[in-house]
């Protein structure tokens, strides 16, 4: 029975109230939309600029609170068009002025940069942090954000294009969006960053392969966003099965399974659809010298394979699979299926029947054992 629930299904006071908590605060809070582009110049302000534009000739009431330096014509013809709230200036630089906005307090903000670092002295140390005090007071806001200044993908971005950046912005701020979309690179980008005159055909395809790895960063980051707002849609809901947007496959392994096929099919299927892989082995007393070295010889291909390893413990293995299967919101199970017979394997069957039949939305795969 899934916790805070009576034996009937009901929610209990407490699960109930704290629904309602969740979505009292879903209901109060601004909806945050971000324009993450994966390379400079992509035009994320423009396309930010834009939206802004169409929902204010909807009748939505848009002021634009911070901005950045742009050669772009376009950018700053957008802009002319939008009230903007003048920015905290000091000695150390500029901040968004929150209280401003807050006096002001429009349907819609539009923060051009999130990764910028506040001169000492202001409200937050970080221009996201203002951003969160924006949304907490039921404000809307439309930002634009280069993946480069994503906090937990910096160090994948540098070694792809060569260089660092001081500012960030946590990836956790990104999973809250209710919206993130992507802003590509136009077709004629790679000419335009290139067209000094000396960039020969090599440089564009370097340049080409950078942007596909970027744009495929990218793409998980948004994927993932939509994976958070999913689990939180279901958990407001209620729904305690709560499973993934993306491919969470685990691989359940003992002595006699075929180890290494499953994990290495679960590494090709989690890697296709940009997912996790999982692999648990259950706690057996009374293994053989042989068995030790097939169960070590399988975590070891796991632990290569750069899945999650871990050991359940648990008087009924059914419900300890299942269980961390919906702690990790798993999709696939992988499961060893003797076809010998004889009283052991009758056992087996039994105990691959009830987890097919308890595992409630979770696909389950059967592998020949050995």
């Amino acid at each position: 029975m899934p916790s805070g629930e009576h034996g009937d299904g009901r929610p209990s006071p407490e699960e109930f109230l704290r629904r309602i908590a969740l979505e009292e605060r879903q209901q109060s809070r601004g909806k945050l939309k971000i324009f993450l582009g994966y390379a400079s110049g992509v035009g994320k302000s423009v396309r930010m600029l834009d939206e802004g534009r169409r929902r204010k000739r909807r009748g939505q009431d848009v002021v634009v609170a911070a901005t950045q330096a742009s050669d772009s014509a376009q950018a700053g013809d957008l802009l002319a068009q939008f009230e903007v709230v003048a920015p905290l200036a000091s000695e150390g630089g500029e901040a968004m002025d929150v209280a401003a906005v807050l006096r002001r307090r429009p349907e819609v903000v539009l923060v051009d940069g999130l990764a910028y670092r506040n001169p000492p002295g202001s409200r937050h140390g970080e221009r996201w942090q203002d951003v969160e005090d924006v949304l907490e007071a039921g404000i809307s806001v439309i930002a634009s954000l280069n993946l480069q200044f994503v906090a937990e993908r910096q160090a994948q971005v540098e070694a792809i294009i060569g260089r660092s950046v001081a500012e960030s912005v946590p990836e956790s701020f990104l999973r809250a969006a209710d919206e993130i979309e992507i802003v590509d690179a136009p077709p004629e980008y790679c000419l335009t960053q290139l067209a000094d005159g000396d960039a020969s055909a090599a440089d564009v395809v370097r340049l080409e392969g950078r942007l596909s790895e970027l744009r495929e960063l990218a793409l998980l980051l948004a994927a993932e966003v939509v994976d958070h707002q999913l689990e939180d849609y279901l958990r407001r809901a209620g729904i305690d099965h709560v499973y993934g947007a993306q491919e969470r496959i685990l691989v359940c392994v003992t002595p006699r399974s075929r180890a290494e096929e499953m994990i290495r099919r679960g590494r090709r299927q989690a890697d296709r659809f940009h997912g996790e892989l999982f692999v648990v082995h259950a706690r057996q007393e009374g293994l053989d010298a042989r068995d030790q070295a097939l169960l070590r010889q399988s975590l070891e291909a796991a632990r290569d394979a750069g899945a999650h390893v871990e050991r359940i413990d648990g008087a009924e293995p059914v419900r300890a699979i299942l269980d961390y299967a919906r702690r990790h919101r798993v999709t696939q199970i992988f499961l060893g299926h003797t076809q010998q017979r004889g009283f052991a394997s009758r056992l087996r069957t039994r105990f691959v029947e009830r987890l097919i039949l308890d595992a409630e939305g979770i696909d389950v795969r059967l592998f020949p054992s050995q």
